[in-house]
């Protein structure tokens, strides 16, 4: 009896073992699929930025929620900025405002995207930023979502941005208020500094603007 009793036990360690080893081999199966999948992911993502040629193939949210087409913008002198509500540069919302008004019925269109990524200077929610827009400096211009402009999680729209024009080493956004330039055939033709002034870009928008 002690002797099948024993032999039994080891047949349950075996299976055990086995079983064990399965499970370990399963669960390090699965590992490399879903790491393969995520780098596929982020390739097609860059491909797609790269094989953009404008803007204009881009479709982002609104700050109500609803799908925007950049095409809508077509024709159109396009300054996009990424921008936060509790940065020492959000008064900088006063010089684009004042900019879209002066050039907005000669084709300057502005667009506003939130971040958060820079000390998490735009922690509102989608509602609060617009109110704050509107009620502290009054803009009329369009303003989007909250999106990432950095990392893994860059935008597409912002991908495609950094990779047209982008900067000597870290090709990250600096900061809030990071400006790009789009001409009328939807191209990215300028980057601007977080610092650089709205009203410093005028030269170049009344260029692109004849």
């Amino acid at each position: 009896m002690k002797r099948a009793m024993s032999n039994n036990s080891q047949k349950e360690m075996i299976i055990i073992g086995e079983f064990h080893l399965t499970n370990n081999k399963k669960n390090k199966q699965m590992k490399k699929i879903f790491f393969l999948i995520a780098a596929m992911l982020i390739t097609l993502i860059s491909v797609q930025a790269q094989k953009a040629d404008n803007i204009y193939g881009f479709e982002v949210k609104t700050i109500k929620g609803e799908t925007q087409k950049l095409s809508t913008y077509k024709a159109k002198i396009v300054l996009i900025v990424n921008t936060a509500s509790k940065c020492g540069l959000t008064p900088q919302y006063e010089g684009l405002e004042a900019l879209y008004q002066k050039y907005k019925d000669k084709g300057l269109v502005i667009l506003g995207f939130p971040c958060n990524q820079f000390m998490g200077q735009e922690p509102g929610t989608a509602e609060e930023i617009e109110n704050f827009c509107n009620t502290k400096y009054n803009i009329t211009f369009p303003l989007f979502d909250k999106i990432e402009v950095n990392g893994d999680e860059t935008n597409p729209l912002y991908r495609y941005l950094k990779e047209t024009l982008p900067l000597e080493g870290k090709n990250d956004i600096r900061w809030n208020f990071e400006k790009f330039l789009i001409d009328k055939n939807g191209k990215p033709v300028k980057r601007f500094a977080p610092r650089t002034k709205p009203a410093n870009l005028e030269t170049e928008i009344e260029e692109l603007l004849k």
